[in-house]
């Protein structure tokens, strides 16, 4: 026995007694005989909620071929392509799908330029100060939710807002951003930020610091090395970042919402609107599910592009 420490269970301290006493539990609940099936049990929650994403994915996919029966407005039994057909003559949900996806492509590359000088003064500064104030920056828009910035941004760009009061106080003409799209651009860049620096922070730090002084002693400038060396070099992270500002871009509902003004909807406004304004599930899910492959197959031609194997170039760099 360890000299000084008192093994009776009546001097333990009471975090110990508690420690023990749920041990205790996990061993009779997981008995050492089911060890090999440990590393399954962990997977059973990613099941249950892929389970979950798949049977409500059914459930719109099925009821986007059902339309609305006009005489009991309920979903009729018979299957069609007719909410499709809808979606598609309509020129109105074209020019929503193209201001959706543009948005996606524009507040994508936006965020990524600046993102990226971002992540790379977390991951290149000297001083821990630096890096804990960057750090306390990069997380404190997490503890406010989507729906209080978007209304925050309604204050800093309104016709009487921050923005357009500096701008009076300059003897600038007062400029409209507010429900615009715009605004919803910027607040959707704003929003998005945050994602796509943790994302690009561990590409830019496991690029070896190294390579940049021998790539400058080698003649290269900054603008070169940034060009030649670190950016292929920290290709996954601008992959994985890129791919998740898309998809959050793509399917976002707040910031087009409230930032819009109802004039600037997305898909996302387009499919709650055909659920809860006109009464339409199916045309609803159909545009859900038009949603969901446009999305998907957006993103694999980006990954067809810039190639599925990007992440196994970390491994290759860190050897």
């Amino acid at each position: 026995m360890t000299p000084g420490i008192n093994t009776a269970a009546s001097n333990r301290p009471l975090w110990l007694r508690v420690l023990f006493a749920a041990e205790a539990t996990r061993a009779a609940l997981w008995p050492e005989r089911f060890g090999a099936a440990t590393a399954w049990a962990f997977l059973v929650p990613a099941i249950l909620v892929v389970f979950v994403l798949v049977a409500g994915m059914g459930y719109m996919v099925d009821a986007s071929l059902r339309e609305l029966d006009r005489s009991t407005f309920m979903l009729s039994d018979d299957y069609s392509l007719a909410n499709y057909a809808t979606v598609l003559d309509r020129s109105f949900y074209w020019h929503i799908i193209g201001r959706t996806v543009a948005a996606a492509v524009i507040v994508t590359v936006i965020t990524l330029v600046l993102a990226f000088p971002y992540a790379y003064a977390m991951a290149r500064t000297p001083t821990a100060a630096t890096r804990k104030l960057l750090l306390i920056g990069l997380f404190l828009p997490f503890f406010i939710g989507q729906v209080v910035r978007a209304y925050g941004w309604l204050i800093v760009l309104g016709q009487e807002g921050l923005l357009n009061s500096g701008l009076a106080w300059l003897g600038l003409d007062a400029v409209k951003l507010i429900y615009t799209y715009t605004g919803v651009l910027i607040g959707l860049v704003q929003y998005m930020l945050p994602f796509a620096v943790l994302m690009l922070a561990p590409a830019v730090t496991a690029v070896p610091e190294e390579v940049e002084l021998a790539s400058g002693s080698l003649g290269a400038n900054w603008f070169a090395t940034l060009w030649h060396v670190l950016l292929p070099m920290a290709k996954p992270g601008l992959v994985a970042a890129g791919v998740v500002v898309f998809t959050l871009t793509i399917t976002d509902f707040a910031m087009p919402e409230i930032m819009g003004g109802g004039t600037n909807d997305f898909i996302a406004s387009a499919i709650y609107d055909g659920y809860f304004s006109i009464s339409e599930p199916g045309l609803g899910s159909a545009l859900a599910v038009l949603l969901v492959l446009l999305a998907s197959t957006l993103v694999a031609v980006i990954f067809a592009f810039v190639g599925v194997g990007t992440l196994g170039y970390t491994k290759r760099l860190e050897r």
